[in-house]
């Protein structure tokens, strides 16, 4: 027995299967959009008699905000259920998410796992340790990292 005054533990329940989660946000997400087209009409009509009431306007909005609260819960539900099964999503060193094939952070513009080469020939990237383009075929030469610079030589003054 827990001691008096003491809130119970809440219960946790299992999350619900993502295909229900879906069809619910569907249907909120429709409800949504004849609420709002309803709301329109009827400041349009009130506009067009002259006689406004506040308080439904009020009432009808708080109703729009009960809704987007709970699609944005199933949208959390979602989000949860999707990182459970499929991991969680790769950030960047800057907390941006990663999107699947991106060769550099759309935040920051850091480079993403190994650096790429484009392909003399093709164009085609090319990961920066290949010695062929898997497009093309063509060898593809190693850029040097110790390549001396050239300095131009001081002009001769008369």
């Amino acid at each position: 027995m827990p001691p008096e005054g003491a809130q119970p533990a809440p219960v946790r329940r299992p999350l619900p299967p993502p295909g229900q989660l879906r069809r619910e946000r569907r249907g909120l997400l429709r409800e949504r959009e004849q609420r709002i087209r309803d709301l329109g009409g009827l400041m349009l009509e009130m506009y067009r008699r002259d006689q406004f009431r506040q308080d439904l306007l009020v009432d009808r909005c708080a109703e729009l905000l009960a809704l987007e609260e709970r699609l944005q819960e199933l949208d959390a539900l979602l989000s949860t259920a999707h990182s459970l099964r499929h991991g969680p999503a790769a950030r960047c060193a800057c907390g941006a998410p990663l999107l699947w094939g991106s060769h550099f952070c759309a935040n920051c513009g850091r480079p993403v796992g190994q650096a790429v080469l484009a392909c003399p020939e093709c164009s085609a990237p090319v990961p920066a340790d290949a010695r062929f383009c898997v497009a093309c075929g063509r060898r593809v030469e190693q850029p040097t990292q110790d390549a001396p610079e050239v300095q131009p030589e001081p002009a001769q003054g008369d």
